[in-house]
């Protein structure tokens, strides 16, 4: 008969209470971003920002300090960027559905905020948490604008061209076919699409992180 497992809960505790203290001595994002704007450094770190930065630090703004502005902390206006708007010609904008504040940051200008993003002129249809809220390069659109900026028609994707594969590469394809088929003879001609139907973004890192530590399992 196999003994039963014992509960350490003095062990089980001391652990909890180690994460718990751990998690109250870490900086807020109110510390974590503060920033003298007479050095341009950070105080909690002692780094200093960039000089190219200087510009848009003394002329734009951060998210937060937008929303602690506005009415229900703007949820429901459309934010877009400055480097957006000289990027793209499309429009590039978050729509805020929700806000969490951190109400110990002196002037509310600090905490997190999810939205619907709208790339190039294409929605996206999951709510996403905003990133990059700390820089200093965020603009509030005008309520006159909202409606004409979400009529925006991104143009139709061109169609996909093809290419003939290399010679080599294209006898190993007709080949490989040709015996999948079981010999007869192939009427259709092997071509190499032009377009890449893979997107490099974080979420795209994050899932296969998730799926590599899946296949291998926790550690014990």
């Amino acid at each position: 008969m196999a003994k039963k497992k014992k509960l350490r809960l003095i062990a089980e505790m001391t652990r909890k209470i180690r994460a718990y203290q751990e998690l109250k001595s870490r900086p807020r994002e109110s510390q974590k971003y503060a920033l003298d704007y007479e050095t341009m450094t950070r105080p909690l770190t002692g780094k200093r920002l960039p000089v190219l930065a200087w510009q848009d630090v003394r002329r734009e703004s951060r998210l937060f300090s937008l929303l602690a502005g506005l009415r229900l902390f703007g949820v429901g206006r459309l934010f877009t960027r400055k480097s957006w708007l000289e990027d793209h010609s499309e429009p590039s904008y978050w729509q805020i559905t929700k806000v969490k504040v951190d109400y110990t940051a002196e002037n509310m200008d600090h905490g997190q905020a999810w939205g619907i993003l709208t790339y190039k002129g294409k929605v996206e249809s999951e709510v996403k948490e905003v990133d990059k809220v700390m820089y200093h390069d965020w603009r509030l659109i005008p309520k006159h604008m909202e409606q004409q900026i979400k009529e925006f028609e991104p143009l139709p994707e061109p169609p996909v061209r093809y290419v003939p594969y290399p010679p080599l590469l294209r006898a190993m394809l007709l080949a490989q076919q040709k015996k999948a088929v079981g010999g007869s003879a192939m009427t259709e001609e092997p071509a190499l699409p032009l377009q890449r139907n893979v997107i490099f973004s974080k979420d795209y890192f994050r899932r296969q992180e998730e799926e590599r530590q899946g296949k291998a399992g926790t550690a014990v």
